[in-house]
């Protein structure tokens, strides 16, 4: 069981954040004012939003949507430069019942110190309504963990990508769901994640979603095979893309994949889902959070210090080195299975207690240090 607070509609928040979102970057000057003043809550300031076409356009406002929705707020106040594409997100929060305030250049007849008062006042009387909400009992069936790995190394592959892995199982074992992202640590054993998808139909997707990225590499004379592992990567022990895949894919455990989702697509169902995205954390990590994962569970060999802003995100080691050197930044020390002092299984269970104590408001480094952020994905150029 956890103890989170329950919504009106969709998946219970582990947080309960005022989040300030300005949509685009004409006003995120004003939004960081108005955060400024309002101790608590969340920024994200988006760079861009205008001057997007097609797909680029569709996932960036997915992504500004689903960060806006996300179960970890408990309010919403939208700052923007017109009515029309502020008001279309404030919409889509109030769509699922939570309170939401929006204010606009287009309000303010272009003062920007009017817009930041007028945010700041929105901001408390949000921020007075949220003290009165209180976390409830409910069942983990109400989490989705999204999944992520950054500065792997040997010990990655051998410990903390199969205990993250371990943990999806426990995960979806209990009725919760759990997604794993960047396509291109999928790069030579996209057929053995594909041999897990619960239909052809996934499973093709999966195969397709890496030829797909494969090609527009190509395209630009890229060889995938030559830049990927990272020096980071190779300073790890990892040689080869193949062998970082192989360790990557281990955070998915064992359990049925039930689909592949776009980048911020939510899932309908529980169960373990891959999500077609970026291969750098901190877009990826968004992405998640843009699709409703209330938590992360970040795996890392020498240490990766970025977290996201609005889910808890779990850093877990199994580099001896590692967790001792980084105590503040280290969230779940898995050295003890590299050493062969505990089984992973058991490993599994602590990590699984640790996802239940920060769900019900236990706080991670990440918190606790504010290295956190949010960067949502561009999929072309502006014009």
């Amino acid at each position: 069981m956890i103890f989170a607070y329950s919504r009106p509609k969709g998946r219970a928040g582990v947080r309960n954040h005022l989040l300030i979102l300005s949509v685009v970057g004409l006003t995120s000057p004003a939004a960081r004012r108005i955060h400024q003043s309002l101790p608590g809550s969340k920024l994200i300031a988006a760079a861009h939003g205008r001057g997007q076409l097609g797909e680029d356009a569709a996932a960036y406002r997915r992504q500004l949507i689903g960060l806006a929705r996300h179960p970890n707020n408990g309010a919403a106040l939208i700052v923007g430069a017109d009515r029309r594409s502020a008001d279309a997100v404030a919409q889509a929060v109030a769509d699922i019942g939570k309170p939401v305030e929006v204010v606009t250049l287009d309000d303010t007849h272009e003062d920007a110190l009017m817009l930041a008062d007028r945010g700041v006042r929105a901001g408390a009387r949000l921020t007075h309504a949220l003290g009165r909400q209180r976390r409830e009992r409910l069942p983990i069936a109400e989490l989705f963990i999204g999944v992520e790995c950054g500065h792997s190394d040997a010990t990655s592959g051998l410990v903390a990508n199969p205990l993250a892995g371990a943990l999806c199982d426990r995960l979806v074992d209990r009725g919760a769901a759990a997604v794993v992202g960047e396509t291109l640590e999928w790069l030579g054993a996209e057929r053995a994640l594909a041999r897990r998808a619960a239909s052809q139909e996934v499973a093709d997707a999966i195969v397709a979603s890496i030829l797909r990225r494969e090609a527009a590499a190509a395209a630009t004379g890229t060889d995938l095979t030559g830049n990927n592992p990272g020096d980071e990567n190779i300073r790890g022990g990892l040689s080869t893309i193949e062998e970082k895949s192989l360790g990557a894919v281990a955070k998915a455990g064992s359990r049925p994949i039930r689909g592949l989702l776009a980048l911020a697509e939510e899932p309908q169902e529980n169960g373990l889902y891959v999500m077609d995205g970026p291969a750098f954390s901190p877009e990826s990590l968004t992405g998640f959070a843009a699709s409703g994962a209330q938590l992360m569970a970040f795996t890392t060999g020498p240490g990766n210090s970025f977290c996201n802003a609005l889910a808890p995100t779990i850093k877990i080691s199994a580099h001896p080195e590692t967790a001792r050197r980084l105590p503040e930044q280290i969230d779940f020390d898995a050295s003890a299975v590299l050493a062969g002092k505990e089984r992973l299984e058991h490993a599994a269970d602590r990590l699984l207690a640790l996802v239940c104590e920060v769900a019900s408001g236990a706080p991670t480094w990440g918190e606790i240090l504010g290295e956190s952020d949010e960067t949502p994905a561009r999929l072309g150029q502006s014009f």
